[in-house]
């Protein structure tokens, strides 16, 4: 799998929840970040999968 690296920017609350969840989760932030996005894909494909919409 090749990896790539972004810069983000997100408002301040969503940085103190990815924080907390990294902590809970001992993990680091960059994986709860992928975590987070890769269910969101795996839910919109699983849609796509079934002919919904997109969101």
């Amino acid at each position: 799998m090749e990896m790539v690296s972004i810069q983000l920017r997100i408002p301040l609350d969503l940085k103190r929840f990815i924080e907390a969840e990294a902590r809970r989760n001992l993990s680091s932030q960059n994986s709860e970040i992928v975590r987070s996005v890769r269910e969101r894909k795996d839910k919109v494909d699983s849609r796509n999968e079934k002919g919904e919409a997109t969101a």
